[in-house]
């Protein structure tokens, strides 16, 4: 289990650190779609751009997880 992060003495929630990460990769990802013409292939532009969100969500949360994994193994 990941517990809180500690950012100059407020105890931040892993998955909301995760989450505010993933909105600003989805919006790079989406201006660099809308540059290159990929979003003229989607047909429901915000159901794909939840689903990205939520999708970087869990990928940037189990790498969060596996790093605060390897650093706890590390320290002890």
């Amino acid at each position: 289990m990941i517990n809180e992060v500690d950012l100059f003495g407020i105890y931040v929630s892993p998955l909301l650190i995760c989450m505010i990460s993933a909105f600003f990769l989805r919006i790079f990802i989406s201006k660099l779609l809308l540059k290159i013409g990929a979003y003229k292939l989607i047909a429901q532009r915000p159901i794909f751009d939840a689903a990205m969100f939520i999708s970087l969500t869990g990928l940037i949360f189990h790498v969060f997880a596996r790093m605060m994994t390897a650093i706890s193994n590390v320290l002890s």
